[in-house]
């Protein structure tokens, strides 16, 4: 369910945008709208869903509009054209109180510099945005404790902002904005001035935090190894315009452009791609009751050395050639006694992980998910192309390892004296 929705939002700032709105949605480019007019086009027909309890963050250099774009879900900037639903409540449309009310209770910010008042202590800073709200201090004072003690600075709440490192000032930031108990977080490049060490620890928090709360955030950073941490879905601006929207993996799998391209050449994909997106679905899969002589027919015509044996959607185990005729010549009624155990590694598991595994053991690996459902066999040469594609034309035709005669790459012991 969306829970931010915006269509075709422009920007053009200047004295008279509406004059210029037509030739910036006939694409007139950002300079020659400059060079004509002393208009500078900050947005162009940008079109984002926000799902509801996710880290949608929004990414891209210095310029491309990625603080813009976040202003106007609160209105603190208004577009030149555009739509924005919030809820599936129409925030242009609402007036002057109702939006003052809005962004009281519907969304708070994290902002890069912490934006901390110097003369308040850190427990009337945490305090303030329910102060705005009239929350009674007793009860502001409860919630503002209690906060301070989820980002870990409880003995802290008389100190003021000048005592604390860069690390612990954001921290405070992070729980005035959790203390309203806004539905939408917006963190605009919130952990961009810290530290690398401290930067990772906030970002720990943040996901450790998102587990527990599930709000909706919002996250803006010129950093694409935050934003492919951070992300359930990342969208990257370049000159006010969206160049490409999508999953971490979509954006590593497939750059939209030269522009995304280069954001990618220094990112460990095997720290964000994982097991999933290295297997293939097996031509064959059998069940527990499958009759040998089916078994055996059906791997001889496909060329196959094994099959997995499914137990519903389950991983059951593995049959190989070799046990599926051993099957056939003793008569039984079904391959489940020739099954033989099948090593296995959870969809989730980072590449880094599964390139572990396989430089341990040349034994095929099945990838599964929630319950132990089979979802595929693990491809050594996926996993290559997907690290190192530089190396993809060396490393084989991208069968699943193991599962074809002509694949050499992994078997069992039982397979191999079958083969």
């Amino acid at each position: 369910m969306a829970k931010i929705e915006v269509q075709g939002i422009y920007k053009i700032f200047g004295p008279r945008p509406q004059q210029w709105l037509e030739a910036a949605r006939r694409g007139i480019s950002r300079d020659e709208l400059l060079q004509r007019s002393r208009h500078t086009l900050g947005l162009r027909d940008i079109s984002l869903s926000i799902e509801e309890g996710s880290i949608h963050v929004i990414m891209g250099l210095s310029g491309s509009g990625k603080s813009t774009l976040i202003r106007h879900f609160n209105r603190l900037i208004e577009p030149t054209a555009g739509t924005i639903r919030v809820d599936d409540v129409d925030v242009m449309a609402l007036g002057a109180r109702e939006l003052e009310r809005f962004r009281q209770q519907k969304m708070s910010m994290v902002f890069q510099r912490f934006g901390l008042f110097p003369h308040r202590s850190v427990l009337d800073n945490i305090a303030y945005g329910l102060k705005v709200q009239g929350i009674t201090r007793k009860e502001r004072e409860r919630r503002a404790m209690h906060w301070l003690e989820v980002v870990g600075l409880a003995g802290y709440d008389k100190q003021y902002p000048h005592q604390l490192s860069g690390g612990m000032q954001q921290r405070v930031g992070l729980a005035r904005a959790l203390a309203t108990d806004a539905e939408i977080l917006l963190m605009d490049e919130a952990f961009s001035a810290l530290d690398p060490l401290i930067r990772r620890e906030m970002q720990d928090q943040l996901l450790q935090l998102q587990s527990q709360l599930n709000r909706t955030i919002v996250f803006i950073t010129h950093d694409l190894d935050e934003a492919l941490r951070l992300g359930n879905r990342i969208a990257i601006l370049k000159d006010g315009e969206l160049v490409q929207e999508g999953t971490p993996e979509d954006i590593l799998l497939a750059p939209a452009d030269d522009y995304v391209q280069a954001f990618l050449q220094d990112v460990n994909r095997s720290k964000v791609l994982n097991a999933a997106h290295a297997c293939n679905r097996p031509a064959l899969s059998l069940t527990t009751r499958t009759h040998p002589v089916h078994g055996v027919d059906l791997m001889a015509k496909q060329g196959l050395k094994f099959s997995p044996v499914l137990d519903g959607k389950r991983l059951y185990g593995v049959l190989t050639r070799e046990a599926a005729e051993r099957a056939l010549r003793e008569g039984a009624r079904d391959i489940s006694r020739y099954v033989e155990n099948m090593a296995t590694v959870p969809a989730s598991a980072g590449l880094d992980e599964v390139l572990g595994r396989l430089l341990r053991s040349t034994e095929p690996l099945a990838v599964t998910g929630l319950d132990d459902e089979f979802l595929g066999v693990l491809s050594r040469s996926k996993v290559v192309e997907l690290i190192r594609p530089a190396l993809l034309e060396s490393e084989g035709d991208g069968q699943p390892f193991g599962e074809r005669d002509d694949d050499t790459t992994g078997s069992t012991s039982a397979q191999r004296s079958a083969a």
